[in-house]
């Protein structure tokens, strides 16, 4: 029964991969089937191929499913000790090292540890330095969570950042915080599948947190080999707190163990060797038996080609039936010292490029060698001398091939035009070639930018849809606050051009607001005249010096209403005695102005 349901749930994981693009198939079989069991039970169904057909039904449960596998818990700067380790150990050597600066969070779900690490280097460089050198990427299967590091984060997803970080990268776009949009732009969300798509190269910083335990240690391999590979010799791989390099010691060297942070390898190390030496003989003897034997080893035996081989002191230590038969050489020559030997010099001298060999420890050629054969044919032959390497990386001999090229000398008289064609053609597709990659970088770049530009676009969009709400808003207000003042405006001028008694309005400084038109008729001066005036500086004849005081009081916020009666002449030179009342404007201890009520007084 447990091996059927073993099967179906490989039907499952095998229909989820041709279906939707998620292979699951590396992922640690235990954890799946439990959180897959989870979902099952919440639906009420009680094994994998009923599940899978209710799958095939609903279209909307990938999404219910993925969000249950790949479980999404994160948060800026977690585990903060570690990321104080990154920040006074990690980064200062990237920082200094100069040129651009590569990132890229694996696995980054919601976006909080990119967003954490563009903080950290933006704090490091400078805003200026960050936008010229920091380019970050952030991938993850899951849109969803990508979804939501592109829209923003609630104010409760951002406690654990320091006010003053929150306020200095942070805007607010409605009950979201976003990452600063002059920021965001280095910035790359997208979609990425670790176990099936291409890595992104050259990196400094390679941050992985707690993904790779969602694999099977094979899967983990497989990953990890890809992040060697995408690493600079000098960068650094950011794990999480639960996952360990112990098996993978020959691609990540520890750093600091205890936080996860590791170096790349550079040169991986040759695997060790086990040499059988004669138990017999001198030291020196045996020495010598073990290298002519390990160049016996490493020569290829039974090619049709004349082949000689030489150890690292010279001796000729093997040559094959085709070379003894060209160059006519007795067995007893085998164990001798080459350059002994008249094949050394005669008919072509081999102990210059074997030299050159043994000093630059590369192949060396000689084409086109004209020789003579046993009997006396003339032939030419491609003398090809190579080093032979041990794992090591100790030389311990070298190798003389000898091709057979007499078809081929034939035929190059004849073919030397089309060479030379063939050769201009070759540069030319190289040029091309060139041009092409350099065309498909520049793509990969505009690309790139297309994409940060088209989320800058979206949020500058979201930006004025939300500020032309705001505007309508202000609008509405205007108007109905216009149309208020309008109707007071008409209601006050009802009021002060109907009341037979001079009426002006002061504001706090004395300059006159409003005169109504027995005012004007009082003192002989127009409203259009005295409007914005100061009170004291008209020329009526009513003293304003002495109402000073009272004036003064209404606005100071003494008392809120006095009264003084003066004597003043009229418009038409007429000595009246004048009542003139003061009431102050506005509330409590600051009053807006004074309103003067001019009254003249019967004998």
């Amino acid at each position: 029964m447990r091996q059927e349901a073993g099967g179906d749930f490989e039907r499952l994981l095998a229909y989820l991969r041709d279906a939707r693009g998620f292979d699951f198939t590396g992922y640690k079989r235990a954890s799946l089937m439990r959180r897959v069991a989870q979902r099952r039970s919440e639906l009420g169904i009680d094994n994998y191929q009923v599940y899978l057909d209710y799958l095939q039904v609903h279209a909307d449960e990938f999404a219910i499913l993925f969000n249950k596998i790949l479980i999404n818990v994160t948060e800026f700067f977690r585990d903060k000790e570690t990321w104080d380790y990154v920040a006074e150990n990690v980064l200062p050597g990237i920082v200094a090292k100069g040129g651009d600066i590569r990132i890229w969070s694996a696995g980054a779900s919601s976006g909080e540890e990119a967003f954490s690490a563009a903080i950290l280097f933006c704090q490091a460089l400078g805003e200026e330095g960050f936008l010229e050198r920091v380019k970050i990427y952030a991938t993850d299967v899951d849109e969803q969570a990508l979804g939501k590091a592109r829209s923003g984060y609630s104010d409760k997803e951002l406690a654990s950042l320091d006010e003053g970080v929150k306020e200095r990268f942070f805007e607010r776009q409605g009950d979201k915080f976003v990452f600063r949009a002059a920021l965001r732009r280095v910035m790359i969300f997208g979609r990425h599948d670790l176990t099936q798509d291409a890595p992104i190269s050259r990196l400094d910083l390679l941050i992985c947190r707690n993904t790779l335990i969602y694999f099977t240690a094979e899967m983990q391999g497989k990953v990890l080999a890809r992040f060697h590979y995408a690493l600079n010799d000098d960068g650094y791989l950011f794990l999480g707190r639960a996952e360990m390099l112990l098996t993978h010691g020959a691609l990540f060297h520890p750093v600091n163990q205890k936080e996860r942070i590791f170096t790349k390898v550079a040169r991986l190390p040759l695997r060790e060797r086990l040499v059988l030496i004669a138990q017999s003989g001198s030291l020196e003897a045996t020495n010598h038996v073990a290298r002519q034997l390990r160049v016996r080893e490493l020569a290829t035996e039974g090619i049709p080609n004349p082949q000689l081989i030489v150890d690292a002191q010279g001796i000729l230590v093997g040559s094959n039936q085709p070379a003894r038969d060209l160059f006519d050489i007795p067995l007893a020559d085998i164990g001798r010292a080459l350059k002994d030997l008249e094949i050394s010099y005669r008919p072509v001298d081999l102990r210059t490029p074997i030299d050159r060999v043994i000093r630059d420890r590369r192949p060396t050629s000689m084409p086109a060698v004209e020789l003579k054969r046993a009997d006396g044919e003339p032939a030419f032959f491609d003398v090809q001398v190579a080093p032979l390497i041990d794992e090591d990386g100790a030389l311990v001999g070298t190798a003389i091939n000898f091709i057979d090229v007499s078809h081929q000398v034939k035929l190059r008289a004849d073919l030397d035009g089309l060479r030379q064609e063939l050769q201009s053609s070759k540069e030319e597709l190289e040029t091309t070639n060139e041009e092409l990659q350099s065309t498909v970088e520049e793509l990969e770049t505009t690309n790139e930018e297309l994409q940060s530009t088209n989320e800058e676009l979206e949020t500058l969009n979201e930006e004025l849809q939300s500020t032309n709400a705001e505007l309508e808003s202000i609008n509405i207000d205007l108007r109905v606050r216009t149309d208020e003042v309008d109707r007071l405006n008409t209601l006050l001028l009802a009021i002060t051009g109907n009341i037979e008694v001079g009426a002006a309005v002061l504001d706090w400084r004395g300059r006159v607001q409003v005169w109504n038109e027995r005012a004007a008729d009082l003192w002989g001066v127009r409203s259009d005249e005295v409007v914005g005036s100061s009170f004291y500086d008209l020329d009526i004849g009513l003293p304003a010096a002495e109402l000073r005081q009272l004036i003064d009081a209404g606005t100071g916020g003494e008392p809120r209403h006095g009264e003084l009666v003066v004597v003043a002449t009229t418009r038409k030179g007429r000595q009246i005695r004048c009542r003139v009342m003061a009431h102050t404007l506005g509330d409590g201890d600051h009053p807006t102005g004074v309103v003067l009520v001019m009254e003249e007084l019967n004998a």
